[in-house]
């Protein structure tokens, strides 16, 4: 779905009807107009309603709404092994979505259709051979036709979309569509070495659900999290993924038709493997972060790597990253470098590595970024290695001016290129989509425009606390956004996520979206604090930085506090309106779900999907909030002090009980502002550790809780501080210098 371009920043976020700086809250008059039309869903014939569907595809032609009134009926006659696991991944799906099987009178009828031995189907054209596919309504339900089992699989996948329960009621948002990808290649990036490690079964429902979402490229980012049987020192015990866990996952995601490619790096950001002395003479810096060029063994180190990869990871690419190479010329390659400058030895290094690896017989992922520094130099490497490469161009930031900058050095230098953006989830208390979504949107639309083959969206956990169940909005935009051609629109997407991604039919799960994003906006564009990252959260408002950013912040503490309320205000009301899940039916992977026909329409549950993500998000809108709390309550104590100590030298009664009222503000048992802030890191902590287990190994969680608790620790001892100086107070009437107890003086102009 096309829209229109813009040339400044300002302009397009108003054409897209997300302003900068606040967000409006919804419209609830025209929710309740929305919610009334609920009821005209269990008519038979009832007027179609906007199908919301992600990823939105190319032709859709709405036709009557349907109660599924007995259940849903799959029809996969004379398919295939693979087909057969699309026909019964569709049932299970449905059936867990509260659409149970059944093939009685009345039971919605789904024929799945591949008609690759027929040639192309009627409907489709060559564009669609490969993956496209059409749904048509029949008088039983709908017919699903794919030329390929990838269509046939994709078009499965749009039925389950369509296929929705709300108000208690099943209902089928029949439609005629035609649909086919923009991009071959549309996948996710994801760091596996700065911290959180999934499980391998979080990893299983991670392929699941990008597959869902039609994307068919699964990387994990690997600096030391790989194990290597030639070399395994460096895989960390209970954090990295063995032989046997990647044969697994290829296995699985290959059902799922998901290429796994595995991106070991290769040439920076190998710290955590350097720093082991039986590799001292292979870094470019003592226990640096780069392998030495110069040396034999880099290679050598390399070829082992990836010999081993290949015969885990039997997809077509390897992924050898190479990108922020930052320690290059300040060691051992430091000759060369100011000789040549950073571009030939860099450049160098990389045909030794392609021409080390030509016998696995892949095309070699590399990152761009270094090499745009040498454009010249990109543009005349051999014809050998551009065609044993591919250039994934990485860039984070929205450019509302475009991004041919990133792109055009490859393309028109003959590289395949794929491009790279980011959710923007990195040290954030939740990711940042207000840039991250505008940032895929802009990157995928300029990369199909200039001839890119590919997506690689990407996720990065720079801090070691990301919560992958947090980044779900900005993945499943990736994936329209790949899927779909020109200019994703981000409106549609923002309206449809919660209907499609979690079954929730009041939108209060996607308004509350936008309060974080208005949220982040307001830190990021008007109090300048680089956002609601967690440097900010965790930043003692009373050190001499805390001081610095409290000025920046205190205008905005207030709205930024609002608008993360309403975002839990949101999901509580979401989470109420969908009742507990009614047991109609029980799932048991590769057995037909068994139906309860005394349970069935119109009972059917209509609880929410993904809750692990809502806990995410919640826990997003609680840190934030409690973000610019502290900061509110610091300041609240450092007047306070101030007002103590300019009252301590009187002989008033009412004045020396006004101090003491004030020491009472900030230090009391049941209500003091130390207090606030100790109980605040508490609660999130434990709100913290459990979704963080949710998803991942107990490896790296570690030093995440420590940090929680080192600050409730040091608040305790403020308070034994501020307990000390009420105890001068109740017996000397003298109190210690702010400076003493480590209180800052008040802030300027603060009442």
């Amino acid at each position: 779905m096309d829209t229109p371009v813009f040339s400044n920043f300002q302009a397009f976020r108003t054409a897209e009807k997300r302003p900068v700086r606040y967000r409006k809250p919804m419209n609830f008059i025209r929710l309740a107009v929305l919610q009334a039309a609920v009821a005209s869903f269990l008519l038979v014939g009832a007027p179609a309603q906007t199908v919301k569907l992600i990823p939105m595809p190319r032709e859709v032609r709405p036709s009557a709404d349907r109660p599924v009134l007995a259940g849903v009926h799959v029809v996969c006659s004379g398919c295939s092994t693979e087909d057969q696991f699309t026909a019964n991944d569709l049932v299970q799906t449905l059936a867990q979505r509260g659409a149970a099987a059944g093939s009685g009178t009345g039971a919605l009828t789904i024929q799945l259709v591949h008609s690759e031995g027929a040639g192309l189907p009627g409907g489709f054209d060559e564009a669609m051979r490969a993956e496209g596919y059409r749904i048509e309504p029949t008088s039983a339900g709908l017919t699903v036709t794919g030329a390929t089992t990838e269509g046939l699989f994709y078009g499965a996948q749009t039925v389950k979309q369509l296929i929705e329960v709300t108000s208690g009621h099943t209902i089928l948002h029949s439609a005629s569509i035609k649909d086919w990808p923009a991009m071959r290649y549309r996948g996710l990036d994801d760091d596996l070495s700065r911290g959180p490690a999934p499980t391998l079964d979080f990893q299983k429902k991670m392929i699941r659900t990008l597959a869902e979402y039609k994307i068919n490229l699964y990387s994990p980012y690997f600096e030391q999290t790989m194990q290597y049987g030639g070399n395994p020192l460096p895989g960390f015990p209970n954090g990295s993924m063995s032989a046997a866990d990647a044969r697994t996952l290829v296995a699985f995601a290959r059902q799922y038709h998901i290429v796994v490619i595995p991106e070991q790096e290769a040439f920076g950001h190998l710290h955590h493997t350097l720093v082991w002395e039986q590799y001292k003479d292979l870094a470019e810096t003592p226990h640096g972060a780069v392998l030495a060029p110069g040396q034999t063994g880099s290679i050598t180190l390399i070829k082992q790597w990836f010999t081993e990869l290949a015969a885990l990871y039997p997809g077509p690419f390897l992924h050898i990253g190479s990108d922020e190479t930052v320690d290059l010329g300040l060691g051992q390659s430091k000759a060369d470098v100011d000789a040549r400058g950073l571009g030939p030895p860099y450049l160098d290094f990389m045909q030794r590595i392609v021409t080390a690896l030509e016998p696995l017989h892949r095309k070699l992922l590399f990152w761009g970024d270094i090499a745009l520094n040498s454009p010249d130099l990109v543009k005349a490497m051999p014809q050998s290695f551009k065609d044993s490469t591919i250039a994934v161009s990485w860039e984070y930031n929205p450019h509302p001016e475009g991004f041919a900058k990133y792109i055009e050095p490859f393309t028109k230098t003959g590289y395949e290129t794929w491009v790279a953006p980011g959710v923007n989830n990195w040290s954030r208390v939740y990711p940042n989509y207000s840039m991250g979504l505008a940032n895929i949107q802009l990157f995928i639309r300029d990369g199909q425009r200039l001839g890119a083959d590919g997506a690689l969206n990407t996720i990065w956990n720079d801090d070691g606390e990301g919560l992958f169940n947090q980044d779900w909005y900005g993945i499943l935009y990736g994936a329209a956004a790949s899927w779909q051609k020109g200019t994703s629109s981000l409106p549609d997407f923002e309206q449809a996520y919660a209907q499609v991604f979690h079954g929730d039919a009041t939108g209060k799960l996607n308004q509350a979206q936008l309060e974080i994003m208005a949220a982040h906006t307001l830190l990021k564009e008007e109090a300048k604090t680089g956002d609601g990252s967690d440097g900010l959260f965790w930043i003692d408002a009373w050190s001499r930085d805390g001081v610095t950013y409290a000025d920046k912040i205190r205008p905005y503490t207030h709205a930024v506090r609002l608008h993360a309320e309403r975002a839990l205000t949101l999901i509580a009301e979401a989470r109420a309106a969908a009742p507990a899940p009614i047991a109609t039916f029980t799932v048991t992977p590769g057995v037909a779900p068994v139906y309860n026909p005394a349970n069935a329409y119109p009972s059917a549950p209509t609880s929410l999907r993904e809750t692990e993500a809502i806990d995410a998000l919640e826990l997003g809108a609680r840190r934030l909030d409690f973000l610019c709390l502290k900061f509110q309550l610091a300041d609240e104590m450092r007047l306070s002090y101030a007002n103590a100590l300019a009252g301590q030298g009187s002989t008033d009664k009412k004045v020396r009980a006004s101090v003491t009222h004030e020491l009472s503000e900030i230090n009391n048992a049941a209500n003091g502002r130390i207090e606030d802030i100790r109980d605040g890191y508490s609660m999130l902590r434990d709100l913290y550790e459990q979704a963080w287990l949710q998803s991942n190994r107990p490896y790296a969680l570690r030093p995440v809780l420590e940090h929680y608790d080192y600050t409730v620790a040091l608040w305790l001892a403020r308070s034994d501080k501020v307990k000390a100086a009420q105890r001068q107070w109740s017996e000397t009437r003298t109190l210690p210098s702010a400076a003493e107890i480590g209180i800052p003086p008040a802030p300027a102009g603060l009442e």
